[in-house]
């Protein structure tokens, strides 16, 4: 690390040059090449994903994209069928159908589309078939679809419309939120180090790595299944990360410039000691969200790499961009006032004082209290954890003044909730009988429990192939609606299918999203355990102790379970939902909680290393866990605390994107983080710390021979740390593990004096 340091720091300008010609040429290529996104939730195996595959064979994908055009007369004795409302109606149809992206419109007025009044005659809705797939549709063309539509409203006369094309003009940039993150991260940073040159160069680095990875996710695309809510995952995470790494590193090369460092040489120094542990941090980030490629799903695979090249790239720029930089700002890193004390009074070393040094003396009073106090809040949160409910959440969760969401409310009332979420029933027809089967399995779908209509089968150009759509009559994120998919596999189909060669597959957006997260939530003690037993091997390795990586993993459990517990309390019970704007209360998406627990292991992860090294360190240096601890958290606190804030703050503004899943993961990681920095790093490992004394750094001496020695920060560099070690003399060399050597009047007599010799 140091050799690289140095190269960067001695040849600044082309380690920014090449920084530079990366973003431009990775950004290039993503123009030329386009986006090619796929949400594509089908997994294979499944039935649902059979029900797909069987369509597409026989349809060809059911052309493009079907869209509605809703409409609703208001007051008294209005009707869609007068003829003034018919009137209009048509000719803003007759319009749309003339849009060159638009390959067809079914009208109720039509023959065909008898069925699209409602029984009370007042609300009604046109099909709207796009040329291509949502995915292909572009933004402008369904925009002219809205605007065409929304042009027949009047005061009698309400028109809405929905479906996925039309989403595409709901959709928010990520822009706003990306500005209020950075913005607010620039203000904590500049608080922290009192110099804007300092507080601008973690903010360039992480928009120079992310806009890198951010074009590098664009082409994944092209080659993998990519989701198209990866890149601003990837974008939050990102931003969140990179700002983080390169403060802790500039923070490090601050206090070797108030020790008398030359530039060149604090810069070098900082990332040989902390940016050893930015990698180390940043490996278990990409571990964790790595461990999603053993659940075997396409959809997912693409979320973990896009996210993990993110971090790789956050990484690579905080120990080669970063330097240089610091080189080439030189002395102001400092604020003005500390580069004139500096002058003046020459090198000293940075003391933990105030706030740090006192709250570090209050949790070694209190540890048994303070540590209950953690318990209880993270138990309290994670409390509604266990009503998680997986689900497809869908327009009708958008926000009220969405016209997608109007849209949705208007079929629901009119034609019941089951209209927005229908179940497609597919199967091979080989024979007469399987088509007369086709027909009786139609009689008996409409005298089953939950079904609202049934359509008459639907046959293919090779009459080989057929669907039937069925209507339920509950939502399609209820779970009524779910109950209903398990009925007719397990009871209804299976009757039908006896007596014929039929092999119907249960298809549909709640079949789809069921499948899926059945998929899931089979899967994720196996993905969790891995994902935990690498995070621990890790830390085994690095902290030659047995009880730091079972607290990590516990700790980690925890902000987990009380991040989904605000999380189902916001989003699934509607705590708030619609006053934040993220629209109303619906289930949790099936694929959140992979990756949630990939990014959360990772993030909680970092604050360990950074948190657990400094008090390893002094353990090192005296045997006393006492010390190890209060220095620890004295020296650490401040900057990880500083750290969550920039986190927490650019996590939270992506609630801003009006994008629900985006909210979620922002929503999650900004509780996450803020419980694990406040209530886990800084309350609750030092607590069980200092009530367990020795023990924390215990190893079996036949492990120990046996495990190969890694450093976060090399053994070279202790000296160089700073802080409390090099102003309080030690009390015993070399005292046994679990002895600690220093009393609470010793202890409280040290922190005055650094407090004292801080000022």
């Amino acid at each position: 690390m140091a050799a690289l340091a140095r190269w960067c720091v001695r040849h600044r300008l082309l380690a920014v040059l090449l920084w530079l010609l990366a973003l431009g040429g990775a950004t290039t290529a993503a123009a030329v090449a386009g986006s090619a996104y796929s949400n594509d939730y089908e997994v294979p195996g499944t039935e649902s994903g059979r029900a797909t595959q069987l369509l597409d064979r026989g349809f060809h994908g059911l052309g493009g994209d079907s869209d509605t055009v809703v409409w609703h007369t208001a007051g008294p004795g209005g009707s869609v069928r007068a003829a003034d409302v018919e009137r209009t109606m048509t000719g803003a149809l007759g319009k749309i159908a003339d849009l060159p992206a638009v390959a067809s419109v079914t009208s109720p007025y039509d023959s065909q589309g008898a069925s699209q009044v409602s029984r009370d005659g007042r609300t009604a809705y046109a099909t709207v078939t796009f040329r291509e797939q949502a995915d292909d549709i572009d933004r402008a063309d369904a925009q002219r679809v809205v605007d065409t539509a929304k042009a027949a409203a009047s005061d009698g006369l309400e028109v809405e419309l929905g479906g996925t094309a039309i989403g595409l003009t709901e959709s928010k940039s990520a822009q706003v939120a990306e500005i209020v993150g950075i913005a607010v991260a620039a203000v904590v940073l500049f608080l922290a180090f009192g110099s804007l040159a300092a507080s601008a160069l973690p903010i360039a680095t992480a928009l120079v790595s992310v806009g890198t990875a951010y074009a590098g996710i664009v082409l994944l695309g092209q080659v993998m299944t990519v989701a198209d809510f990866a890149p601003m995952l990837g974008t939050l995470i990102g931003l969140g990360v990179g700002i983080d790494y390169a403060l802790f590193i500039v923070t490090r090369h601050r206090k070797g410039l108030k020790r008398g460092l030359p530039v060149a040489e604090a810069a070098e120094r900082a990332v040989a000691t902390t940016g050893r542990a930015v990698v180390f941090a940043g490996a278990t980030v990409c571990i964790a969200l790595l461990g999603m490629l053993i659940l075997r799903l396409s959809f997912l695979n693409g979320v973990a790499i896009a996210a993990s090249l993110t971090v790789v790239l956050t990484v690579a720029a905080s120990v080669t961009l970063l330097p240089a930089l610091l080189s080439w700002i030189g002395p102001r890193a400092l604020s003005r006032r500390e580069r004139r004390r500096l002058a003046e009074h020459g090198p000293a070393p940075e003391l933990p004082t105030g706030l740090a040094a006192r709250w570090a003396a209050f949790v070694e009073r209190h540890p048994k209290l303070l540590g209950a106090a953690a318990v209880l809040v993270m138990a309290v949160l994670a409390l509604p954890t266990f009503a998680l409910h997986l689900g497809t959440s869908d327009q009708g969760n958008n926000p009220a003044s969405a016209t997608t969401r109007q849209a949705y409310d208007l079929l629901a009332d009119g034609f019941g909730p089951g209209v927005n979420g229908p179940l497609t029933l597919v199967s091979e027809v080989y024979g007469a009988g399987d088509r007369n089967a086709l027909n009786d399995l139609g009689t008996t779908l409409r005298s089953t429990e939950g079904v609202a209509s049934v359509s008459p089968a639907t046959y293919a150009e090779s009459g080989r192939t057929a669907f039937l759509t069925v209507v339920p009559d509950s939502a399609p994120q209820s779970k009524e609606t779910s109950d209903l998919v398990d009925r007719l596999r397990d009871d209804v189909l299976p009757a039908a299918e006896a007596d014929s060669s039929l092999d119907v597959a249960v298809g549909g957006v709640t079949a789809s999203y069921d499948d899926f997260a059945e998929i899931i939530v089979a899967k994720l003690p196996l993905f969790v355990g891995v994902v935990i037993g690498l995070g621990c091997v890790l830390l085994l390795l690095a902290f030659r102790s047995v009880g730091i990586p079972l607290k990590a993993a516990v700790m980690n459990v925890a902000a987990v379970a009380s991040a989904f517990g605000v999380v189902v309390a916001i989003f699934q019970w509607g705590w708030g939902s619609e006053l934040l704007g993220l629209g109303a209360a619906g289930p949790i998406e099936p694929f959140l909680p992979v990756i949630m627990v990939s990014v959360l292991f990772g993030l909680s992860m970092d604050y360990q290393v950074f948190l657990v090294s400094r008090m390893y360190e002094e353990w090192l240096e005296t045997g006393d866990n006492r010390r190890a601890v209060r220095v620890g958290l004295a020296e650490t606190s401040r900057v990880i605390n500083s750290a969550a804030v920039i986190m927490i703050s650019v996590f939270l503004a992506f609630v801003l994107s009006g994008d629900r899943v985006i909210a979620m993961f922002g929503i999650a990681l900004a509780a996450a983080v803020a419980l694990d920095a406040f209530v886990l790093r800084t309350l609750l490992v030092p607590a069980l710390m200092h009530m367990l004394g020795g023990a924390n750094w215990w190893l079996p001496r036949r492990l120990d021979r046996l495990l190969p020695r890694i450093s976060i920060e090399p053994p070279e560099s202790r000296s160089d740390a700073g802080g409390v070690r090099a102003t309080i003399p030690r009390r015993r060399a070399n005292p046994a593990p679990h002895e600690d050597v220093s009393g609470p009047e010793e202890q409280e007599r040290d922190v005055r004096d650094i407090a004292g010799r801080g000022r």
